[in-house]
């Protein structure tokens, strides 16, 4: 009996170029600004600050795609931020975000202009629209990056936790172009924005065609207890210390009170005291506020890699060896109980004063 040979197994569509491509024609770095409302999520410029040290470094320019209906506003402070070139696609259907109108665009734009790394912030948008045209373009993409860098071989070394917050992996695409990312918010830093710094912002030609438009967005309903760690400047943040879900309603209080949010670390969300959507950590969130306020935390290593970048960094804990203390501005030794009361009664005391003396 002859032996039936296996059949070839086609390659799965968008996975592998056709033909011989060129690499070399694949030249800089694009930011995907994310947008709602007209005004831009803050993980957009923070990814075009780091971008702008890689590009540099590679001697390439630095681009950012602005999609959205009468968005040239945010064109204009994606270049104060710190793009050489931006392309807008202005157009009343890319309003609001629908996976197919967007990635379109995107793959339009990647197809014609050839950046060689495209970023995208770690959002529930970029997310999805990263893994959308990711699936037609002959690269690979690395999610939830924390840490990135770029060498002489012009390899986007992208990395994020792995094996259980144990240990960093980096990954690198060394055979397709473009190396795709995306990337945790409060990670990197903005630059200062610049209104006198100038830029090319070039119109992206409409790519959109009746067949892309295959849903619509009856409406936009905002959820009651959406959190926004993200763009919060005051943070107060509770760990196992805190004893129980009653312990969040006194952090409640001191954060209301200074006009910030409440956050928590994954021992505390675990244990069931408070969501997961406040927690923060390297399989949480990571913030970049002006103050945090550690109550009752430790430091362990996969919370501070959340938190470490935060502006000023205030640490209430009874174990004076406790290793929060090691990066805190400010250190209290004390029984948080005791402490966050009376910074409550402090900040109360301080805000009559300031109403009664306006300046």
């Amino acid at each position: 009996m002859a032996e039936e040979k296996p059949k070839k197994r086609k390659p799965m569509i968008g996975l592998q170029p056709e033909g011989d491509v060129d690499w070399s024609q694949y030249s800089g770095i694009l930011v995907f600004v994310e947008q709602r409302d007209g005004v831009a999520k803050s993980v957009s410029w923070q990814l075009l600050g780091e971008s702008r040290r890689m590009a540099d470094k590679l001697g390439a320019p630095l681009m950012a795609l602005v999609m959205g209906d009468n968005v040239g506003d945010i064109a204009k402070e994606a270049v104060a931020y710190g793009a050489d070139k931006v392309y807008v696609c202005d157009n009343p259907e890319l309003k609001d975000y629908r996976t197919r109108p967007y990635s379109r665009v995107c793959l339009h734009v990647i197809r014609e202009y050839k950046p060689e790394i495209v970023l995208m912030g770690a959002t529930y948008t970029g997310r999805d629209l990263a893994g959308a045209i990711a699936t037609h373009l002959p690269t690979g993409l690395t999610a939830d990056s924390t840490m990135l860098d770029v060498d002489e071989e012009r390899l986007l070394h992208a990395s994020r936790p792995a094996f259980s917050e144990k240990m960093m992996a980096t990954i690198l695409c060394k055979q397709f172009k473009p190396q795709m990312a995306t990337v945790r918010s409060g990670t990197f830093e903005a630059l200062p924005y610049d209104e006198n710094r100038q830029g090319d912002i070039i119109q992206v030609e409409n790519v959109l065609k009746p067949e892309h438009l295959t849903t619509e967005l009856l409406e936009f309903i905002r959820a009651t207890d959406n959190v926004n760690l993200e763009d919060a400047q005051v943070i107060v943040a509770g760990g196992r210390g805190i004893g129980g879900a009653a312990g969040f309603e006194t952090l409640k209080e001191l954060a209301q009170e200074m006009g910030g949010i409440v956050a928590a670390t994954r021992a505390a969300t675990d244990a069931g005291w408070i969501d997961h959507a406040y927690q923060i950590g390297q399989t949480g969130q990571t913030v970049r506020p002006k103050l945090y306020i550690a109550a009752g935390i430790s430091g362990a290593v996969q919370h501070v890699v959340g938190m470490q970048n935060s502006e000023y960094i205030v640490a209430i804990n009874k174990d004076p060896e406790a290793p929060i203390f090691k990066i805190a501005n400010y250190g209290i030794v004390g029984d948080w109980m005791d402490v966050v009361p009376a910074l409550v009664a402090a900040w109360k005391k301080h805000s009559q004063k300031a109403t009664a003396n306006p300046v």
